[in-house]
């Protein structure tokens, strides 16, 4: 049986969430609005978690956006929840769970880049530091480095919210 290893408490992912949405703050100070785009599916929970730590912080509108890319072919057509009008000339935030290779964001970032944005940053809560493209994560609540073999999971649960390596 494989074990896990908890990486990440509900404690700990509260702390790193309310610390994120600080940094979104920070960066959208003069911003009235801010788009929070999640990748489905744990990063838009995260990107769920995000919105309502920011506006208990700070005087900021922020829309969500639900991102679906198809992780097993990121070439596939990508989708969102909004319309590329709802976000065009605003500030963006693409959300996911964990960077492993940069797949998965760097075809997310393609996608937003199709129309003009105002600022674009990234945001994941584990940062694997294993990138095959030149992406980074602008927020991120850990960074960790692991072997290509192990893998790290986010698992968001009621009562029981934790990030697990195995």
């Amino acid at each position: 049986m494989k074990t896990q290893t908890v990486i990440l408490t509900k404690k700990e992912i509260a702390h790193k969430i309310k610390r994120i949405a600080y940094q979104i703050y920070e960066t959208n100070v003069s911003e009235t609005e801010v788009v929070i785009a999640g990748i489905t599916t744990n990063g838009y929970t995260f990107a769920k978690k995000l919105k309502t730590a920011v506006e208990k912080i700070a005087p900021i509108q922020v829309t969500l956006c639900e991102v679906h890319i198809d992780k097993k072919q990121p070439t596939n057509p990508i989708t969102t929840s909004i319309s590329s009008e709802a976000y065009q000339n605003k500030s963006l935030l693409l959300v996911d769970d964990v960077l492993h290779s940069g797949t998965t964001l760097i075809y997310g970032v393609k996608h937003f880049l199709e129309v003009p944005l105002k600022q674009f940053k990234t945001a994941v809560l584990v940062d694997r530091n294993h990138k095959k493209y030149p992406i980074k994560a602008d927020f991120k609540g850990i960074s960790l480095s692991t072997s290509l073999n192990e893998n790290v999971s986010v698992i968001f649960e009621a009562h029981n919210d934790r990030a697990v390596l195995d």
